[in-house]
């Protein structure tokens, strides 16, 4: 891992660690030798974070020079809650990660009243059970989306009939019960919803379709919302 990666992750531990958190855990965490990890805290230091505490005693990060202080309403807090825990909700493990990270790089920008009012929010979010199943081909697809790279699919319709299409990957829709990828089916040249639960097999096509995505997912909304209208 690059130093520079390291840091980075070192600070992002010590926003999510409950405080003090001591030299030997942080080690662990970043997978580096005591002397190397009290190196990094002087960097981090010296790059401006406020990091109090000493060796033998635990760290604790009080003001992080890498993120711009925030100003936001306690409505505003509010919202921020309530969104990361729908995220956290919807049962995709990339983006509870995702939302865990947002929620303590978001705290360590707040004034100490406002980061309360965010840990301790009046509103949160129930779901006893996730709200879509999850899939195996998650991260690939995803990757495809982001990279415009074409897929090569085996599809199971509702009926379990299968059906074997490369696509190209637009985008990922969270439905309340359903996790579905809107996609250009070159087998039926047009637009076309898989759900991801319904996907057999997936695996990285031959070509790239950049940069089309944003042109094509921009179209296939346009028609969507024109069939809703």
């Amino acid at each position: 891992m690059a130093r520079s990666d390291r840091l980075f992750r070192l600070l992002q531990l010590m926003r999510q660690m409950r405080p003090p958190v001591t030299a030997a855990r942080l080690a662990e965490a970043t997978e580096v030798s005591l002397r190397s990890l009290y190196r990094d805290i002087d960097s981090l230091r010296a790059a401006g974070a406020r990091i109090e505490g000493e060796r033998g005693y635990g760290y604790r990060l009080v003001e992080d020079g890498s993120l711009p202080p925030q100003a936001f309403t306690r409505s505003e807090i509010e919202a921020i809650v309530l969104g990361l825990g729908e995220v956290r909700a919807m049962g995709d493990p990339a983006m509870v990660a995702a939302a865990e990270a947002v929620l303590s790089k978001v705290a360590a920008t707040l004034p100490d009243d406002r980061e309360q009012q965010l840990l301790h929010a009046i509103s949160h979010v129930y779901r006893p059970h996730r709200r879509m199943q999850t899939s195996p081909f998650l991260d690939v697809v995803r990757d495809a989306c982001w990279s415009e790279h074409a897929l090569d699919i085996v599809y199971a319709d509702k009926d379990g009939t299968t059906s074997q299409r490369t696509v190209h990957p637009l985008a990922l829709v969270y439905t309340d019960r359903a996790l579905t990828m809107l996609a250009w089916c070159c087998l039926r040249a047009d637009y076309r919803m898989f759900r991801l639960e319904r996907l057999q097999r997936v695996e990285r096509g031959s070509h790239s379709f950049r940069p089309k995505r944003v042109a094509l997912l921009r179209e296939y909304i346009g028609r969507l919302e024109g069939r809703g209208g």
